[in-house]
């Protein structure tokens, strides 16, 4: 229930309105077979011969992708740029001879592009001897952190994962003025003083409500503990893999999702008013996958078949009555409602009519609200809203030939995750 409106930054607006961001974990692990490791690994294995940063940009913006996160450190500690505060880095590999920095050329290449890069910086750190002295460490990861905010342009998001991390206290005063000095227009993802939060799974499903303003935020898939935060204006973001896993394995091919599938996520994700990540993951070449770049944009060319043809509403409002007038008879079995947030998040019940038949009704609305039903042939609908508070962007009609939700068939099972995690 919506007891309070707080209203959204420009900044927040914005990473909505991206909606969707392609998701790349790439390391150390990606040389080893492995989902999570122990900071052991020799850098030894890290050579991608054809590491092309370039592709994978090119790739999420031909997938309809707005922005792109990168794992620059992950748990295992190894860093991907040429960093000052540790040997567990590039600067230890064979590839380039110890000179390589992959952030900096997937950096270049988000802004030759236009792409806006978020970075990943694992706070739980499994090769740092001074992880056990709290104090110590605090300073090592703000030196690390301020290596990425000042040497790689600006970043969209900053993203702070959960894992491993539970029941750790870290210097989050000390973290985020980093990210206060140098990145303020960055979102922040998760923890210390985030602006967006997970949703709280790894299936990459968000549910109705939906709702922007909370007071607690989901840490990780490994414990039912909320941390308590400032009530503020927080959307969600949906992170899913395209296989089981979120490194790339040559050997869990099997597990890609079907196409249905992953039409299935946008659905409950973006079409349920949160932002989609999804991870696709270089390979040891450095490329992505072939295989998984095809799924991706037979995904992507279904999305913009089914959508490509809005019929937009006029849309008349009296007290929390709305009427929708498409100008003529047209027949749609989907609908796009979006909800004008620059006031905050409002709507908290409503229902759609088609005269006196209910064709479809949720809770909230919020960025964007996809509705499937049997197709319907009308001139008018209305739309009831709960508060006459509430502002509504647009309404848009669509005839795609679908009139059921895309299937589930393959969620996320920990199990099989946790095994190859382990090896």
């Amino acid at each position: 229930m919506i007891t309070e409106t707080i209203k959204p930054t420009s900044c927040q607006l914005a990473w909505q309105d991206a909606e969707f961001g392609l998701f790349c974990h790439f390391g150390i692990n990606t040389f080893y077979d492995k989902e999570w490791s122990d900071g052991s690994l020799s850098p030894a294995a890290f050579n991608p011969t054809r590491l092309n940063t370039r592709q994978w940009v090119e790739m999420a913006k031909a997938a309809g992708a707005r922005y792109l996160i990168f794992t620059a450190k992950h748990h295992d500690g190894f860093c991907l740029w040429q960093t000052e505060t540790t040997d567990y880095s590039v600067r230890a590999a064979p590839w380039k001879d110890g000179q390589g920095d992959v952030v900096a050329e997937l950096a270049q290449a988000c802004h030759d592009l236009n792409m806006p890069l978020g970075l990943y910086l694992s706070p739980w750190d499994r090769h740092e001897p001074c992880y056990g002295d709290p104090p110590t460490y605090d300073r090592f990861y703000v030196r690390q952190l301020t290596e990425l905010c000042t040497r790689y342009g600006p970043l969209f998001e900053l993203w702070f994962d959960g894992a491993g991390s539970e029941g750790r206290t870290y210097n989050w005063e000390a973290i985020i003025e980093v990210v206060n000095r140098y990145q303020p227009n960055a979102l922040v993802f998760n923890m210390g003083r985030p602006t967006i939060r997970w949703v709280g799974n790894e299936d990459g499903l968000a549910a109705d409500p939906c709702y922007y303003v909370v007071d607690s935020a989901a840490v990780s898939i490994y414990t039912d503990r909320q941390d308590a935060v400032p009530k503020a204006y927080m959307p969600p973001e949906c992170d899913v893999p395209i296989r089981q896993h979120w490194f790339w394995h040559a050997d869990d091919l099997h597990t890609l999702k079907s196409k249905e599938h992953l039409l299935g996520i946008y659905y409950r994700s973006v079409g349920l008013g949160a932002n989609l990540l999804l991870n696709v993951p270089p390979n040891r070449e450095g490329l992505l996958d072939e295989i998984d770049c095809r799924r991706l944009l037979e995904v992507a060319d279904e999305i913009k078949r089914r959508f490509a043809d809005p019929i937009p509403a006029r849309l008349t409002q009296q007290g929390a009555l709305i009427t929708l007038d498409f100008g003529r008879p047209v027949t749609c079995d989907h609908l796009i409602l979006q909800e004008d947030l620059r006031d905050g998040q409002r709507v908290d019940g409503y229902t759609l009519r088609a005269e006196d038949r209910v064709i479809a009704a949720g809770c909230t609305i919020g960025h964007k609200k996809i509705h499937v039903f049997p197709a319907i042939t009308a001139q008018h609908l209305s739309l009831q809203l709960n508060t006459e508070a509430a502002r509504i962007l647009s309404v848009d009609a669509y005839h795609t030939g679908h009139e059921h939700l895309p299937a589930l068939d393959a969620l996320f099972d920990p199990a099989l995750f946790e095994s190859k995690m382990m090896r």
